[in-house]
């Protein structure tokens, strides 16, 4: 299916930033995703980052790669760039295009499959060369495109739609990013509005590669084994006409709690997950002490959320290779290609 526009009536006093916007002016194409899925929530709160922000929407870059995460940049922001990549090369894409034009705010959307299996590589490079830009991770555990495989980020003992018990170890993209130098490092649910919305707009503001990792449900692949109105079930014992899906609406799940506290949120096929998060007085500086509080955390079943890691002062990308503070995208022709004596002049330095 392809995204619809939205409706265009607006209310006489609706609310308006610095800019003159309205929140509807953040918004892009209607969704097509499951009724009920944690990432419409997520990109309800990029919505309302930016619009608080007062970012004009001319000025950012989305990109994605392949998945339902990646179809996110379609439903916010319909006046700003976009770039969808192939499966798992967003990250290249993000490098390459902040070195042309430094200028945009850079906003990757990718999911746990296509950051952590065919884009690992690519994400770890980001990290390192500290890409300057905002990478929102929706987190959750399956190939929902491809009928529920498990992803790389499902926990041991994961069940699948038709069963199947995960025994591999997961990839966990917190610790992952913070053991490969990220500068900013957090984690939130999708549904905790009141958390993720701050750590967006800290995360954009950030200088250099802000990682989020958001824990967004998948409301489709969470019918248990062995009910007779499961999808696996139905298609069982169902001749089918022609092949077609219906997905139950669901409500989203949302969370509010305070910060140092423990949160139980249950999922839709009833599994109960523990979000812990940080305190007041927890300090996000010291990347020793955050491994150890993240690991004290997940031995006790929980998940950590909020800012877990910020590193202020670091080099970016144009630091790193010493690029002109004018964006290459602005540079005349004469200038980004001078010829084949002035290449020749610069090899010289090099013999």
């Amino acid at each position: 299916m392809s995204p619809s526009a939205r409706p265009v009536a607006r209310h006489p006093r609706m609310r308006t930033n610095a800019l003159g916007l309205t929140p509807r002016d953040y918004e892009g194409a209607m969704s097509t995703l499951c009724a009920g899925c944690g990432h419409d929530s997520v990109t309800a709160a990029l919505i309302q980052a930016f619009y608080q922000m007062d970012v004009e929407p001319h000025r950012v870059a989305k990109l994605s790669g392949i998945g339902c995460s990646s179809k996110t940049p379609t439903y916010f922001m319909s006046q700003a760039h976009g770039f969808n990549s192939v499966h798992g090369r967003m990250p290249s894409i993000a490098a390459g295009a902040n070195a042309a034009n430094r200028d945009l705010l850079f906003v990757g959307i990718s999911g746990d499959g296509d950051s952590l299996s065919i884009g690992l590589g690519q994400f770890c490079h980001a990290i390192r060369r500290n890409v300057n830009m905002l990478y929102v991770l929706e987190n959750n555990g399956v190939y929902a495109l491809t009928k529920g495989q498990f992803s790389a980020s499902a926990d041991v003992g994961t069940r699948s739609k038709k069963g199947e018990v995960n025994r591999h170890g997961p990839i966990d993209p917190v610790n992952l990013a913070l053991s490969l130098g990220a500068t900013f490092v957090a984690r939130s649910f999708s549904g905790d509005k009141r958390q993720l919305v701050p750590l967006l707009k800290a995360g954009l503001a950030h200088k250099g590669f802000a990682f989020i990792d958001v824990i967004s449900p998948c409301v489709t692949f969470n019918d248990h084994v062995g009910s007779t109105k499961s999808y696996a079930h139905t298609r069982t014992h169902a001749h089918e006409v022609v092949e077609t899906d219906f997905v139950q609406l669901k409500s989203r799940i949302t969370a509010d709690y305070e910060g140092g506290s423990t949160q139980a949120v249950t999922m839709h096929d009833g599994s109960v997950v523990r979000f812990s998060k940080v305190s007041e007085d927890y300090d996000p500086r010291d990347r020793g002490k955050v491994l150890r509080y993240l690991r004290e955390v997940r031995n006790r079943g929980e998940v950590a959320t909020g800012l877990l890691y910020l590193e202020e002062s670091y080099e970016d990308l144009h630091e790193f290779e010493n690029t002109v503070e004018r964006p290459l995208v602005e540079l005349e022709y004469e200038t980004l290609c001078p010829g084949s004596k002035a290449l020749a002049e610069l090899q010289k330095e090099w013999w």
